[in-house]
């Protein structure tokens, strides 16, 4: 468990300065430009070293489900966060950004007919409850704004966790390489798709240096790197588990913030984080499936196993 705590720490730290990114190549690149180039970036790191591996991998891949990861996990979701923040700061999309595990237990409940315990949900309500106390328990200011901005940010979280319960349900066997690099090269797709119906990239101003950094950070980092540690979080543990890191990432985005845009911390950002530790913890135990009669809902290596 160190290791899946670590990764979910790391993790937090890198997409945490996503957010500082994104806000950073909103006027140089526009929503779908955003998407495009931090899956591109991505998708460069990754498929040199998917190539040297290709004589490894099982070619016979369940390529409808990593196209619909995809489609949520790095399409929509990755359009929805930078054009949320064409209406609400950094720090505000983070946190709303941090009822992904809320989603993601719900739909696995719905949809797939995981239990989740009493000690989860607890989990959950203590990691929200740490989400207030970093926002100073100011929940109005949330939803002072059209749809576009909060409403976006919501319906981002919400593809996050189907993302998620797909990935474990559909994808356990495959492995995070090719989950990452696939589902990073169809949002570079829905992202080109999208930025050549509606918004230009502005060549000149995308060499600014700045720009460079954020799309290297946002890219590379961000998309390639933070993509696998995510899928190695989500098969490794769960998918409740992997969506916590939301929990963690507003703390990560004010301290960014503070380091690189001289924004303050509160108390509040300590005493929160805290709290949301605990919430992670809490949360982070496997859900179980709810059984019909004598069968079992998932199938792994040809035979069938109970989730557990």
């Amino acid at each position: 468990m160190f290791r899946l705590y670590a990764a979910l720490f790391g993790l937090s730290l890198i997409w945490g300065l996503s957010f500082v990114f994104m806000k950073w190549l909103l006027p140089v690149a526009g929503v779908w430009g955003i998407v495009f180039l931090r899956c591109l970036a991505g998708a460069a790191v990754l498929f040199p070293v998917l190539w040297r591996k290709r004589a490894e991998i099982n070619w016979k891949l369940p390529w409808k489900a990593l196209i619909i990861v995809g489609i949520f996990n790095c399409g929509l979701a990755w359009a929805l966060i930078p054009l949320s923040e064409t209406e609400i700061n950094s720090n505000t999309a983070s946190i709303l950004n941090a009822t992904t595990p809320i989603w993601t237990g719900l739909i696995g409940f719905i949809v797939f007919s995981y239990v989740l315990s009493a000690r989860q949900w607890s989990g959950i309500v203590i990691g929200f409850f740490g989400i207030l106390v970093l926002m100073d328990f100011q929940v109005g200011e949330l939803f002072g704004k059209e749809f576009i901005g909060i409403g976006t940010m919501l319906l981002a979280s919400i593809c996050y966790g189907f993302a998620g319960q797909l990935t474990k349900r559909y994808l356990s066997n495959i492995g995070v390489l090719v989950i990452t690099a696939f589902t990073l090269l169809t949002g570079a797709v829905i992202g080109l798709t999208g930025m050549l119906l509606t918004e230009p990239i502005y060549m000149k101003q995308l060499m600014d240096p700045i720009a460079i950094f954020a799309v290297i950070g946002l890219g590379c980092f961000g998309s390639g790197l933070g993509q696998l540690i995510y899928f190695y979080i989500n098969k490794k543990g769960s998918p409740e588990l992997a969506a916590t890191v939301t929990y963690l990432i507003p703390g990560t985005a004010m301290v960014w913030g503070y380091v690189l845009l001289g924004e303050s911390i509160t108390p509040n950002v300590i005493v929160g984080l805290l709290i949301i530790f605990a919430g992670v913890y809490l949360s982070s135990r496997k859900p179980k499936a709810k059984l019909e009669g004598p069968e079992v809902l998932t199938q792994k290596s040809g035979s069938l196993k109970q989730i557990k």
